[in-house]
């Protein structure tokens, strides 16, 4: 009968738990099925603690009833020692920040919820069972199973003593294994891998293929293209879906996205992770454009979307210290040998031009700089002159010049294209304009492809690619080189303005940042 009572104590306070739960909103999943699948170990010793005691003076002579009182009067206090102690081991979970903080909190309010209510159910459910359910010695009387399972439990502690014996007459022995057994757990601590989230192979892999500064859209598309036929062509890769200029994803034109989807594991020979490996050498023979790959993970806690693994930010409110330095500590971060794919989202050599206006000429014409605004924009922006519809989609009409690149060449040649004639004669003027002495002057000159601001501070991002990413026989590269990151800034003597931080990054899109503490140099 002894059986019976933590059979029915344990679900219980389990179920207990499982109310509490509802209560602070908390639904099961993942975590806090861990947590109590880890609290039944606290129940069942709960229960079992409470159990022998109450057995002992029910073995000693004393009625039920009498040894569930006295029982539960000694062990009560070691209860609630042993639960406040539990809870107090979870108490830097509940405390601890960010987002492993905001997913572990969960877990340990459900395990502190789950011992409390152990702790009730030890001391009031468990020795009134025991008082109903127990029954004095002479009163049982015991059947052949319990006397067979009896004499094997007889043999077992008797096995154990011999063991012991042993153990105790070499003692010597007993303290340099104990010695090996440290060491070898050292050992295995370090050579084990780490990570927050271990690397999976979903079958889903994202690529960022980034190009000149300067390059136009007709040549990325190519080099897009030839991207794109590289990896279809490799025999694990079942489908490709490419993504071409700015947008969601892509800071500039010279950037594109790529979606792969391999075939199921059990049709080719290779995990993502070396599917990748193979890819590397044959996309770098792409003169022009490279492509960052890397694999799609079902959880993903990182900062924002990006072309690797992690993410270095440096940030300064001086734009011009922070375009200076930003790429001398990229240049340390290259040289860490745990790293790859190191790259930078700083595009300040992008093609631009500077149209200045003779204000006072433009007045002689009767044009107002808003007319020549408006002027170039039809040319050159994106105008929308109209609208048509057909069954399936909904189609805008973008006006420009044409041809567009001979109409960038030349500047004159440009200008008098534009006297196609907006109502007013205004790009009839501007072409007269031009003819003039004085007339406006473009200066070509380098300038930003696209602008980076974090809380309102300018600031670059490295891109990070772990060198042993999906290798579970080694350490996390980024982990073990974590240190030399962080020092890298002051090897480089940065300047007090400057501040950083290291996240990891999410392929698929934004997320939330870890929390790694930003810091000044």
């Amino acid at each position: 009968m002894a059986t019976i009572i933590p059979s029915i104590t344990v679900p219980l306070a389990l179920l207990g738990a499982c109310a509490l739960m509802w209560g602070f909103g908390y639904s099961l999943d993942n975590l806090s099925l861990m947590a109590l699948t880890i609290a039944v170990g606290f129940v069942v010793d709960d229960a079992i603690v409470m159990l022998e005691n109450i057995t002992r003076h029910i073995e000693e002579g004393e009625e039920p009833f009498e040894a569930a009182l006295k029982g539960a009067g000694e062990i009560g206090f070691t209860i609630v020692s042993i639960s406040i102690s539990l809870i107090a081991v979870l108490i830097p979970l509940l405390l601890m920040s960010g987002i492993i903080g905001r997913l572990f909190r969960e877990f340990a309010v459900t395990l502190a919820m789950t011992i409390i209510v152990s702790a009730i159910v030890s001391l009031t459910l468990t020795p009134m069972m025991a008082s109903r359910f127990l029954k004095s010695h002479n009163e049982v009387k015991h059947g052949r199973l319990y006397n067979l399972s009896e004499r094997g439990f007889v043999a077992l502690a008797r096995g154990y003593e011999r063991g012991l014996d042993i153990v105790l007459r070499h003692r010597f022995i007993t303290l340099l294994t104990f010695i090996a057994t440290v060491a070898a757990t050292v050992y295995l601590f370090e050579i084990i891998p780490k990570g927050f989230f271990p690397q999976q192979d979903t079958g889903v892999m994202f690529g960022t293929s980034e190009a000149g500064q300067d390059i136009s859209f007709a040549q990325m598309s190519r080099l897009q293209e030839q991207l794109g036929a590289i990896v279809q062509a490799d025999p694990a890769v079942d489908t490709i879906a490419m993504a071409l200029g700015a947008g969601v994803g892509n800071a500039a034109q010279n950037n594109g996205r790529m979606f792969i989807t391999l075939k199921p594991r059990d049709e080719r020979d290779v995990d993502a992770f070396q599917v990748i490996s193979r890819l590397r050498p044959k996309l770098a023979q792409v003169q022009g454009a490279r492509l960052y790959l890397q694999v799609a993970q079902d959880v993903t806690v990182g900062a924002r979307a990006a072309r690797t693994q992690f993410q270095y930010t440096i940030q300064d409110a001086d734009l011009a210290e922070l375009n200076a330095w930003a790429p001398r500590i990229l240049d340390k971060l290259k040289s860490l040998p745990e790293l790859r794919d190191v790259a930078s989202d700083q595009q300040v050599a992008g093609t631009t031009l500077q149209l200045s206006i003779d204000r006072e000429m433009a007045s002689r014409f009767g044009i107002q700089p808003q007319l020549i605004d408006d002027t170039l924009y039809d040319a050159f922006g994106q105008r929308q002159v109209t609208q048509y519809f057909t069954q399936v989609n909904t189609y805008e009409v973008i006006e420009e010049v044409t041809p567009l690149c001979r109409a960038i060449r030349r500047r004159s040649a440009r200008l008098h294209s534009l006297a196609d004639d907006r109502p007013d004669g205004a790009a009839q003027r501007i072409c007269e304009m031009d003819d003039e002495p004085g007339r406006p002057t473009v200066d070509q000159s380098p300038g930003p492809v696209s602008r980076g601001y974090h809380q309102l501070q300018p600031r670059r991002r490295s891109r990070l690619g772990n060198r042993d990413e999906g290798n579970p026989g080694r350490g996390s590269a980024a982990a073990i080189a974590a240190r030399d990151i962080d020092d890298v800034p002051g090897q480089c003597a940065g300047p007090s303005g400057l501040a950083v931080e290291r996240a990891a990054a999410d392929p698929g899109g934004a997320g939330c940042r870890l929390p790694h503490p930003r810091r000044a140099l």
